[in-house]
């Protein structure tokens, strides 16, 4: 059984083996055509290159002889410039040569010429004389104007030197006028000074030596318990009757003193360095200038002129004595009547 399946498989005919050549044969032409291929296609790009190469360097020669054509154009149109400028001078020259020599052959020629141009000559300075004579004119005008113009000038000079002369005189008598006026306030201030005296003096007879009220200076000095109760404003009674012996002086030395003399009594509220607890006034300038006030108000109403009173407040900023004791804080309460000019 076995020889026979060996029979059976000879008698059958092998393609692949020659399959295989055929396949074989063929890959290795088409290996063969790829590589001609590629040997044309490097020499083809080869050859390429190189006719790109010659064309740039053919571009770049064309560029420089472009170039060298310009310049050259360039250069014959200077040199044509210089030739054309040439010959118009030489043009120049020769009419100029003909000029003189026509003037040369026609002297030579005539002397009816000669006399015509001698003519000619004399019209023309007969002109030049009648400009020139024209300029003198013109001169003399202009000197008649800077003459004219001096002459306002010196008027103007002599104006000025008048002028400065009256200024002169009104300073004299602006400084004469001051130190009149400074004698005139001078003795204003003397006669003022005097009636203050009197007043003050007035004022101590008829208050007596109290030691609540004293002279410091040229100021008339209450402590403040005298007209008020402590954080008020409102005139005690005992106050308002210190006040009308007051008003009463100063109604009297109103009716003394003259009219020309503008003197004012100045009322001055003061009060201690301690700040006021008080829902009626939120700082002590209100409370000293308050005191000011009622004072004035009550001299106004016992027929001391307004226009004669002043009322002013400094709080605790103007202290008699700077310690911090109750006495300082009591001298520094106080109200201040002091006869001053306006």
């Amino acid at each position: 059984m076995a020889l026979g399946r060996a029979r059976h498989t000879d008698s059958g005919f092998n393609y692949w083996p020659g399959f295989v050549d055929a396949l074989s044969t063929l890959v290795l032409a088409i290996v063969f055509l790829l590589s001609v291929f590629l040997v044309v296609q490097f020499y083809l790009s080869q050859e390429v290159s190189g006719k790109d190469k010659a064309l740039e360097r053919l571009n770049a020669q064309i560029a420089q002889l472009t170039e060298l054509l310009s310049l050259e154009k360039a250069s014959q149109f200077t040199l044509e410039d210089q030739v054309t400028q040439m010959r118009a001078g030489l043009a120049s020259a020769e009419a100029e040569r003909d000029r003189v020599k026509g003037l040369y052959e026609g002297l030579a020629a005539s002397g009816n010429d000669t006399a015509g141009r001698a003519g000619e000559l004399n019209r023309a300075l007969d002109s030049e004389k009648q400009v020139t004579a024209r300029a003198l004119a013109q001169i003399e005008v202009l000197n008649q104007q800077i003459s004219a113009l001096r002459r306002q000038l010196a008027a103007l000079e002599q104006a000025l030197d008048a002028s400065e002369q009256k200024d002169k005189e009104s300073q004299s008598r602006i400084a004469d006028l001051g130190s009149r006026l400074n004698v005139a306030l001078a003795q204003r201030v003397q006669e003022l000074s005097r009636y203050r005296s009197e007043f003050f003096g007035r004022l101590r007879a008829i208050l007596g030596n109290r030691p609540d009220i004293r002279v410091v200076g040229d100021r008339f000095v209450f402590q403040s318990e005298v007209f008020f109760d402590t954080g008020q404003a409102l005139l005690l009674p005992e106050g308002r009757a210190e006040l009308d012996q007051v008003a009463s002086a100063l109604i009297e030395l109103d009716k003394q003193i003259p009219p020309e003399i503008a003197w004012v009594l100045r009322v001055d509220g003061h009060t201690d360095v301690r700040p006021i607890a008080s829902p009626q006034f939120k700082s002590n300038w209100e409370l000293s200038s308050a005191r000011a006030i009622s004072v004035v108000q009550y001299l106004v109403s016992k027929g001391v002129p307004p226009q004669r009173l002043v009322a002013a407040g400094f709080a605790e900023f103007q202290p008699l004595d700077a310690d911090k004791t109750e006495e300082a804080y009591q001298r520094n309460r106080r109200i201040e009547l002091k006869l001053t000019e306006r």
